[in-house]
């Protein structure tokens, strides 16, 4: 019997791109790197490649479909920010507004006690010195003794209560001064219900994913069938991820705690962070949206924006010649960052075992989610896809 189903694939567009493509995602699912994986790769808004391969639930036998739900982990984050953008784009608010406008008890202190002002723009651009639990260096970091959640554990808390334990930690730095990625986007959560008067699902959905004709997207799995089985890279392969395991990307943090079963639970707080559950052509049809300059969604300056280095000179930790933008991380140097890709290429992925990118110097939008951490998120696999992508051997 062969380790993987037969794949789910239609005759491409490209059959030069078709074909690497097809041997970087065998390559990984019969090394058994990925169990399952979506590669969808559109140019110019035309979809000219897509595949599902090796399976959703590997016990089951269940073959991975292109219809399949994924976890998102932070593939949660551009949609989210998006949805900021378009309250930018109704002037109900403003990236430069201080966020006390709108969550008057948010005011973290730095370490000193002083209690500096953040901005709208520093929650979309990690740069508000907040951080996540996740990367504290040992469990009795700031974040673990607030009982801060990362949006994907099983915290039995509202958002409001989440937001509330974030503001009591101390601030890693002064606003605007360096760059951590963190549980900004949770905030940024908590902002979006204040200015919209709904939950943040309700608003998320009005905002961006109706507009879009999104209907297979929303923080939670609209239909369990569906939904993939997370798995963890091990060997000889991997292994079904538990309820509440933790697992770490890299050595030095604690790691990710996760609830597999928080994506079936209506309850569990909405995390702008990482609470999404959906579908790669939902995903990639944001994503093209915003390459394409924002459609009737959002005004092309602000898309520019959103693509724009906010972060100065300054790299992204363990990444040359990259920055962050508002949403995802901006390429600014494709030789210190060893890429193919163009200058200014977005790209960024989930924990859950997800990648994705947008050149728009090339019309190209990539997304690939997979239910196999850490691998299809920053295994070598991410890289040989983009190399099989621009043809580079």
């Amino acid at each position: 019997m062969p380790t993987t189903p037969a794949s789910s694939s239609q005759p491409c567009a490209d059959a030069a791109l078709a074909e690497r493509v097809d041997a970087v995602l065998s390559r990984a699912l019969d090394a058994q790197r990925l169990v399952g994986a979506v590669v969808l790769i559109a140019r110019e808004g035309q979809l000219v490649y897509h595949r599902a391969g090796g399976f959703a639930d590997r016990e089951a036998r269940a073959p991975m479909r292109e219809d399949t739900l994924f976890r998102l982990a932070s593939v949660t984050k551009p949609i989210v920010s998006t949805a900021a953008m378009v309250l930018v784009a109704q002037r109900k608010l403003s990236l430069d507004d201080d966020v006390t406008r709108w969550l008057p008890d948010f005011r973290p202190a730095l370490p000193d006690g002083r209690v500096p002002a953040i901005t709208v723009r520093q929650l979309l651009t990690h740069t508000a010195g907040l951080g996540y639990r996740f990367a504290e260096t040992d469990a009795n970091g700031p974040y673990a003794r607030a009982g801060v959640s990362d949006g994907l554990d099983g915290a039995a808390i509202t958002l409001g209560e989440n937001v509330r334990r974030i503001a009591s930690a101390p601030l890693l730095y002064a606003p605007g001064t360096s760059w951590t990625y963190s549980v900004a986007l949770d905030v940024t959560g908590a902002l979006i219900e204040a200015v919209c008067g709904m939950p943040l699902a309700e608003a998320v959905d009005a905002l961006v994913l109706r507009p879009l004709g999104v209907r297979d997207t929303a923080f939670v799995a609209l239909d369990p069938a569906r939904l993939a089985t997370p798995y963890v890279n091990d060997m000889p392969q991997p292994h079904r991820l538990a309820e509440n395991e933790t697992a770490r990307a890299v050595e030095g943090i604690v790691g990710v705690t996760y609830s597999p079963a928080r994506a079936l639970d209506a309850h569990a707080f909405a995390s702008g962070g990482a609470g999404m559950v959906g579908r790669a052509s939902d995903v990639l049809h944001v994503l093209d949206t915003l390459r394409a300059g924002g459609g009737a969604l959002l005004p092309a300056a602000l898309v520019d924006e959103m693509g724009r280095v906010q972060t100065g000179n300054l790299d992204l930790p363990d990444r040359p010649g990259v920055g962050f933008g508002i949403g995802f991380s901006v390429l600014r140097d494709p030789r210190a960052a060893a890429s193919p890709e163009s200058p200014g290429t977005w790209r960024w992925g989930g924990v859950y075992g997800h990648s994705w990118f947008v050149d728009r110097a090339r019309g190209l939008t990539v997304v690939s989610l997979s239910n196999t951490l850490y691998e299809g998120m920053n295994g070598q696999y991410t890289i040989d896809l983009r190399d099989a992508v621009y043809g580079v051997t």
